[in-house]
């Protein structure tokens, strides 16, 4: 049960953003709305988030209008079987515990009382590239292997999906594939398994899929990462909501702001009829990271080059369901200098190294 509960309770006019704060900082999903005597309000989750900002809400938008009220929750005093009961019928993954006032006392998980999920999916990370934007540093050495804090950017990636129960890997190379393979084995050091994909000759961000072999699961959805980026993303929540909506394939988007400079004018012919100051535009970006479903994974040929947005593309042409998964967490795509620096620097408060 959580100890300093003030670091997972926000009240409800505090705001998106600050959620957001605890979240990534404390490594929940699911924070507590209370009032002054901390009396419970509503919870909101990360889920919650990722609707509110689908919505266009904004991540200054109070917490009360995402916020779910009157929770679930658990008396105080139940046993951890009667908590991981609770859990598992209402299929939550957090449980508010409260006294006889509604006060809250404490901040139950199931990922706390029940042992780590084990995931069979298959994980794809892409390691191809020949990382030009970072050259000289690539010169010798292909950018996954560049080393973040004291390890490459390749391993930490790895370690991630490790530490949320995934152990089958594939990964793609074609520059300098010797040195991944060299450091990487066949993952027996981390207690998983890798097989490699090697490009003859560049595929695109999405062609190596034609080269998987005939042995993956061919039950279960790929999840597919770029190998240069670092996210504190959550894994089994990304492939639960993709199995929960029935999805054929679900791309990870980012929220990215611009702030138009300028005054824009809006006019019915030569007359104003909106003056909008320095205005600020949001939309999502594509994250890098995917998961398919297996009838996406066999749609692309071998030693065809294709991009994943061509694929998602051709998919949505087919009217396939194909979905996002807003992130909100920590996400970094290092494919220049300056994002180089910014990992060194971050990486030592992620606890990703």
């Amino acid at each position: 049960m959580t100890k300093d509960l003030d670091e997972f309770c926000v009240k409800p006019n505090e705001k998106l953003k600050d959620v957001l704060k605890i979240m990534n900082t404390q490594a929940i999903r699911t924070v507590l709305v209370t009032d002054l005597e901390r009396r419970l309000k509503g919870i909101i989750t990360d889920g919650d988030v990722r609707r509110g900002l689908l919505e266009n809400l904004g991540l200054d938008a109070e917490v009360r209008l995402v916020m779910t009220p009157n929770p679930i929750t658990a008396k105080e005093g139940s046993s951890r079987s009667e908590l991981a009961d609770i859990m598992e019928k209402r299929g939550i993954l957090s449980i508010p515990v409260v006294n006889k006032e509604h006060k809250v006392i404490g901040l139950e998980t199931l990922q706390s009382i029940i042992k780590k999920p084990k995931f069979d999916n298959p994980v794809f990370l892409m390691a191809g590239g020949f990382g030009t934007r970072l050259r000289p540093l690539t010169n010798n050495c292909p950018k996954p292997m560049l080393e973040i804090g004291n390890k490459p950017i390749l391993e930490t990636v790895l370690l991630s999906f490790v530490k949320a129960g995934f152990s089958n890997f594939y990964i793609s190379t074609h520059y300098m594939p010797e040195l991944i393979l060299e450091h990487f084995g066949n993952g027996s050091k981390w207690g998983v398994n890798i097989e490699y994909i090697h490009e003859d000759k560049p595929l695109g961000t999405g062609g190596a899929i034609g080269l998987l072999p005939d042995t993956i699961p061919q039950d279960l959805p790929l999840i597919l990462m770029n190998g240069d980026v670092l996210t504190k993303v959550d894994f089994a929540r990304l492939l639960e909501f993709h199995n929960d909506n029935d999805a054929d394939a679900t791309m990870c988007v980012r929220e990215y702001e611009y702030q138009i400079p300028y005054g824009v004018i809006s006019g019915d012919g030569n007359r104003i009829t909106e003056m909008v100051e320095k205005p600020i535009q949001r939309f999502f970006v594509n994250a890098g990271i995917y998961v398919l479903s297996p009838s996406v994974v066999n749609s692309v040929p071998q030693d065809l080059n294709i991009d994943m947005p061509t694929i998602l593309e051709q998919q949505i042409s087919l009217q396939k369901d194909v979905l996002m998964f807003p992130i909100h967490e920590y996400w970094l795509d290092i494919g220049r200098m300056d994002d180089f620096n910014r990992a060194q620097v971050d990486i030592r408060s992620l606890g990703m190294n």
